[in-house]
């Protein structure tokens, strides 16, 4: 009969087809490392500078304070100049006033007929040290213009007595030895005189 059907084989009936799996999605790609330039770690100009003030303070501080503690090993001495010293042979000075050992020992040698004495300097109103003025033949004091002849006897300014004279001797050998610890005062307000003591002046 021409509606029969006829039945489909096996072979001609299509096999279910499987879905394709879709293909998974792909992560975007990674971006390149970034390379660590030394301009990244280096700090930039206001911070360098920075960093370098506060380190120089630092060791500054330590620096000071090592030099404060190295100072503890060494003695806290005041040198002072010789108060017993010698300046030679009475045949060594001539007639007048010898100024060399005045910035060392704070003393003139002074020689007139008969004999030589030797003047502290020393001013007797406020105690500054006078000038000799070899033109004028006297001393002056620059501070407050006292004046003393050329043997120290004041005659002019607030000075009230003469320059104080140090004690002179000779040692074994003949040089003359001066001692500015012990002084010869002339104070006529006082009734004291010890210009013509031993000791103040030696024969010449």
């Amino acid at each position: 009969m021409a509606d029969q059907i006829e039945p489909k084989s096996a072979d001609n009936v299509a096999a279910p087809v499987a879905p394709v799996a879709a293909d998974p999605p792909k992560a975007p790609p990674a971006a390149p490392a970034k390379k660590v330039t030394a301009s990244a770690t280096t700090p930039s100009g206001p911070d360098k500078t920075r960093r370098t003030i506060i380190w120089s303070l630092v060791w500054g501080y330590f620096g000071v304070n090592f030099l404060m503690f190295l100072r503890f090993f060494f003695p806290r001495t005041l040198f002072e100049p010789k108060t017993i010293f010698s300046i030679g042979y009475p045949q060594d000075f001539g007639l007048g006033v010898e100024t060399k050992y005045q910035r060392e020992f704070r003393i003139w040698v002074d020689k007139v007929p008969g004999r030589i004495f030797v003047i502290y300097a020393r001013c007797t109103h406020l105690g500054c040290t006078p000038d000799w003025k070899p033109a004028e033949n006297k001393f002056k004091c620059p501070c407050h213009g006292s004046g003393y002849d050329s043997e120290a006897i004041n005659f002019e300014g607030p000075a009230p007595r003469p320059m104080d004279r140090c004690h002179v001797e000779l040692d074994a050998t003949g040089q003359i030895v001066v001692d500015t610890n012990r002084l010869y005062v002339r104070d006529p307000k006082a009734g004291r005189d010890e210009f013509d003591s031993p000791g103040s002046y030696l024969p010449a």
